[in-house]
Order: C-alpha cells, then structure tokens, then sequence
C-alpha cells in the first residue's frame, strides 16, 4: 500500500474503488484507517475511496508536531495531492477534529462533510488529569492489557461491550490498540490539548452530516448538538446502541446513511 510525502511526512494510505465521487475517510486517536473497513468494503464499488493513517499512528511516519493545526493541514494537503477536485471528508473523533478544521479553512477541498462522534470544544477540564495518567503510563510501558482495557470502555458503547456475540470483535479491537507503539503519546498530547473550534463553526458552508452514538461517553451527543446547531447546513442522526466507534459497533447503519448521503450530495 502506498504511502505519499505531505509537509515532510510520510503518510500511509489506502486508495480504492473508481467512481466520479470520492470520499476520504480520517481515523479516530488510537486506530487507523482499519476503523473503516466496513465502510470501505461497502461503498468501493460505487465509489471511489481513500483512507488515511495521521501521522504518529498506523502506518505513518511518527514525526511532530502533532497538534490538531499540522494534522489538519496534512489533510489538506493529502486531498490536493490525490483529488483533482472537492471530496467528501468523513471523520471519526480526532478525524472530525481534522474535517471541521478543513470545511472552516479550506472549503474549496471539501464538497460535504460527515462528523462522527467528534466534538468542537476543547478536551473538557475533568478529562485531562485522566488522560494525562493513562498517557504516561503508555509512555513508560505502551498499551498493555490493562490499559487497552480501560480505553477501550471509552471506545465502545457499554451494551455493545456486554454483548457475548461481540467477543472476537472487541478482542480484535483490543489488539488493535495494544499494537500501538510508545510514541502514540505525542498524537495524544496533540488531542488532549487541542484548542476549541466553536467560533469557526459558522465558516462551514458545506453540507455536514453529524452522527453521535446514543451511548458514547468521550464526544456525548450534547456535543454533537452542539456542531448540528452551529453549522447552517447540516443534519444530525443519533445511533442507538453505539459509543465512539458507530463505525465498527453499527456498521449497516452507518453504511446506509453514508451511502445515501453520497447519493444525495454527488
């Protein structure tokens, strides 16, 4: 798979399908451009599909800084280098972190917008202190089980996790995150810390889809409220059942409403 040299960094990705359209897909903190498989599969043979690893994660190259302005701007300068035109940018979390910041700053790179489980606001103060800990201690050690245990309850709706015909899955989630290396901590500085992008919510001229799991506990639906109300144009649904990955936990929902959407807006 290839990879392509964007502000000095390598970045990994995964290009697929040859439709008219094309949709970009941006990872949450912690995973890569995997989350979005089942997305993948499903929409490749309509469209044409690219999905990315930010840098310090996946497959790309671990080189700061790692704030939310560099990641954004690889972003953007990976979608000037691969489309000939505006794309629709789908973005999970950290992902949606990156897709508000390119509708707001770059509008002519992005024909419409899909925001999951993300939020506009600062890293809530009472999140920090616990996330800083749980940090140092993948800094000392990596993801080990227990770590890998307790952020994977911030991943994953609850009833999904308690679900006995889920078990390979969140064994394979859990792998997923345990295969991170010791330096995701830089990448993770960069989210805790990220500054607020409510004032420019109202830059956002596109098209915006904001999905929002009914259970997730890291991105709450408020959030997503809050974004569906800010941006003109823009329509929220909620997921029962799902957390901070609907992605992974809901797939053929999340796969209708993002093919319908694409349909919509192509």
């Amino acid at each position: 798979m290839p990879h392509i040299n964007v502000n000095g960094v390598n970045i990994f990705y995964t290009d697929q399908g040859n439709g008219d359209e094309t949709i970009v897909f941006s990872h949450g903190l912690l995973w890569s451009h995997r989350m979005f498989q089942d997305q993948i599969d499903f929409l490749k043979s309509r469209f044409r599909v690219i999905a990315y690893d930010h840098r310090g994660q996946g497959q790309s190259e671990v080189k700061g800084p790692f704030d939310m302005d560099a990641i954004s701007e690889d972003a953007a300068e990976l979608i000037k280098e691969l489309s000939d035109g505006p794309v629709h940018f789908a973005g999970l979390s950290m992902g949606g972190f990156v897709g508000m910041r390119l509708a707001a700053r770059f509008p002519e790179l992005i024909k419409s917008l899909i925001l999951m489980e993300t939020s506009a606001n600062a890293e809530p103060i009472e999140n920090i202190s616990k996330y800083k800990t749980l940090n140092g201690f993948v800094k000392l050690i990596g993801i080990r089980t227990p770590i890998a245990n307790k952020v994977i309850k911030i991943m994953f709706a609850e009833s999904w996790l308690n679900d006995p015909l889920n078990s390979e899955k969140i064994n394979f989630w859990k792998s997923e995150l345990k295969a991170n290396k010791k330096n995701v901590t830089g990448p993770v500085e960069g989210v805790i810390y990220r500054k607020g992008i409510e004032k420019e919510l109202v830059r956002i001229a596109c098209p915006t889809m904001v999905l929002v799991g009914d259970e997730d506990v890291a991105t709450t639906p408020a959030k997503a409220k809050f974004i569906q109300m800010s941006i003109r144009k823009s329509k929220l649904h909620t997921i029962p059942g799902a957390g901070h990955s609907s992605c992974i936990e809901k797939p053929k929902e999340i796969n209708r409403l993002i093919g319908d959407w694409l349909v919509q807006w192509s």
